[in-house]
């Protein structure tokens, strides 16, 4: 994979006690060096006016103010430094990188993957929460979009908390599909299965709010059974990853059970996706608060487009899993 990487990121301070710190970008660069492939890729910051393309101009200005007069805390879980709203724009920026460069054909070895900082899909149009200013992927993907590069895209989010964000953003449009595979009840607290888009984004939504305890077998039946057919409807020029890895088994802040492996069969899977529409593929990251878990997580994401088979699970779905699945697809009409 190439992989966007900018030390400005580094400079988004949290505090020593916030589980959101430049470790994270650290710890990821450290696993990567261990494997053969890996290269670096550092894009220009994102103009302001893709930011307030989907962020309203005044808030925009109120974070920059904010952090101008050096920051602090915004809300009780989001942080921000002097240096954060830097790191924002350059954050924004690789995640718009890597949508360019797989619309522009990058792929298999080549599949772009952005390591910014602050994450994004918490971030609604108008506030920051969830240790998110501005939502990345929903930047990159209006980006492509108003530049006439896609017409169609998709964005789907593995991270362990629902994208609330990123479903805002583009609730009532048709020409982005969102989904959400999160655990129910966690924050913030949103992503229903009936909550599947209004007006021209009726049905462009798709929630699986899985049970906590979730591992590979129920992710991967949920995928199969729900994302994979809803996209092959959908047909999207662009599949946007929402990479978050805190549904690891061993995350400190959740309570599912994906193992590294799962998360080499979901990008198997998504790859599959792409490959069916035609479609580019990038990966923007979100959460991931275990150090090893978040960097083996990013890892094996890299080696399974460096060649490597990931080996299926010995258990299938749970019984909560089909029920909730059955109740996505009566809801999209699968």
């Amino acid at each position: 994979m190439q992989f966007g990487y900018s030390e400005t990121c580094l400079e988004h301070d949290t505090g020593s006690r916030h589980p959101e710190t430049p470790d994270r970008l650290r710890a990821i660069r450290r696993a990567l060096a261990k494997r053969h492939g890996v290269d670096y890729v550092e894009s220009d910051p994102v103009e302001q006016a893709r930011v307030e393309a989907v962020h309203d101009p005044e808030y925009v200005a109120e974070v920059k103010r904010f952090c101008a007069d050096g920051g602090g805390n915004w809300d009780p879980d989001t942080v921000a430094s002097a240096a954060t709203w830097d790191a924002t724009l350059a954050s924004a920026g690789l995640a718009e990188w890597a949508a360019r460069e797989a619309v522009s054909g990058a792929d298999g070895r080549e599949t772009p993957f952005s390591l910014g900082r602050p994450p994004g899909h918490h971030a609604v149009e108008d506030d920051a929460m969830g240790f998110c200013f501005v939502n990345n992927a929903a930047v990159a993907a209006q980006a492509l979009l108003d530049d006439g590069e896609v017409e169609r895209v998709a964005i789907f989010d593995w991270d362990v908390h629902h994208g609330n964000g990123t479903q805002d953003i583009f609730y009532d449009r048709g020409d982005v599909f969102y989904a959400s595979f999160h655990e129910d009840g966690l924050y913030p607290g949103t992503g229903k299965v009936s909550e599947t888009g209004e007006g021209e984004g009726e049905g462009t939504n798709l929630n699986v709010p899985l049970a906590a305890g979730a591992g590979d077998g129920d992710y991967l039946y949920a995928l199969d059974e729900t994302l994979a057919p809803a996209l092959d409807q959908f047909d999207p020029d662009l599949l946007v990853i929402s990479a978050g890895f805190d549904a690891h088994r061993h995350d400190p802040i959740s309570r599912m059970r994906v193992s590294t492996e799962g998360y080499a069969l979901l990008t198997d899977r998504v790859r599959d996706i792409a490959q069916r529409s035609n479609a580019g593929l990038s990966f923007v990251l979100e959460g991931g608060y275990g150090l090893d878990t978040l960097s083996d997580g990013v890892a094996t994401v890299h080696e399974t487009f460096d060649g490597r088979r990931p080996i299926d699970p010995d258990e299938g779905p749970n019984e909560k899993t089909e029920l909730l699945v059955e109740d996505v697809r009566d809801a999209f009409g699968l």
